[in-house]
């Protein structure tokens, strides 16, 4: 788990490339970029202190002003381990626009039902476990979160800092009865692959079709400079298995990048190559999102 010494401030994190280029793929109408975050403005919204890194302002009209560019209609805010469970940077942004944005929580266990039904009214429809950032819940809340949440139609997000994790946790995801993302292709990277014991599990939790796949921030898992030709194996089997559970997401605005800086302009034009039909890039990027998240159906 990233952390920081106590005493000493949380390192600061680059901010994303404040200029986009505009991608040659083009989105098809309702298309939904399901990973990104807000952050601040901090004069509002102070960050955690228990925090693992320090971001810079990301705010929801920076996001809307990026996705103007990108030409997408919808998004997910992934609420940001910056803020630990304070989850009022992300809802004050779902309330500016519900009907285009959704929102994943970071909770503990063990809030009051009242709290969980507004934050579900304002537009949650998941909450997120890691073990990348502190701050947040980790694994040890997935059960009571599944059964806390589950009424209201729920999902669970698990965020790895390591792919072997995945191998791990899997006996808990194959007993839950809610729906799960594996965020960032459960942090597989290209060296590890398809042979791997984190892909195989992958494969196996794909059985249960509970389990969706999160194509996000596939930047940091290659080991190759853009366009990563080295994930597309993985990414191929995925797609070809189960079309109607794969997710993109830019990760906008990319904190605790530890390559250089992605334009997401250019993030959007690897579309394409990871989905290469029609019909596979409508269900990741339209009708996937819409279901798992509960959009209003195009017309």
């Amino acid at each position: 788990m990233t952390s920081h010494m106590p005493g000493t401030p949380p390192k600061p994190c680059p901010g994303p490339d404040r200029h986009p280029k505009r991608p040659a793929f083009a989105m098809p109408p309702g298309a939904c970029d399901t990973h990104v975050h807000v952050f601040g403005p901090q004069a509002e919204f102070p960050f955690s202190e228990q925090r693992s890194y320090t971001p810079e302002d990301c705010t929801y009209d920076d996001l809307m002003q990026l996705h103007a560019v990108l030409n997408i209609d919808r998004a997910v805010i992934v609420h940001g381990g910056a803020h630990g469970t304070d989850n009022r940077a992300t809802l004050v942004a779902l309330d500016r626009n519900p009907s285009r944005l959704r929102g994943v929580a970071v909770i503990p266990s063990g809030l009051p039902h009242s709290e969980l039904e507004d934050m579900h009214r304002r537009g949650m429809r998941g909450c997120r476990m890691s073990t990348v950032v502190s701050g947040g819940a980790s694994f040890a809340h997935l059960q009571r979160l599944s059964d806390e949440t589950f009424d209201f139609g729920w999902h669970l997000v698990l965020h790895f800092n390591k792919a072997t994790e995945l191998v791990h946790v899997a006996p808990q995801l194959q007993a839950t009865r809610s729906p799960f993302v594996l965020d960032h292709l459960a942090r597989i990277s290209a060296a590890e692959g398809v042979d791997s014991g984190p892909f195989r599990t992958l494969l196996r939790l794909l059985d249960t079709d509970r389990c969706w796949i999160k194509l996000a921030s596939l930047y940091r898992l290659s080991s190759e400079p853009y366009p990563h030709r080295d994930m597309l194996p993985m990414i191929a089997r995925v797609v070809e298995l189960r079309p109607d559970r794969i997710l993109w997401g830019s990760n906008w605005p990319h904190p605790i990048c530890p390559v250089a800086m992605p334009n997401d302009g250019d993030l959007v034009d690897l579309i394409p190559h990871w989905l290469p039909d029609a019909r596979s890039q409508k269900l990741a990027l339209v009708d996937n999102p819409a279901s798992l998240y509960g959009f209003d159906p195009i017309t």
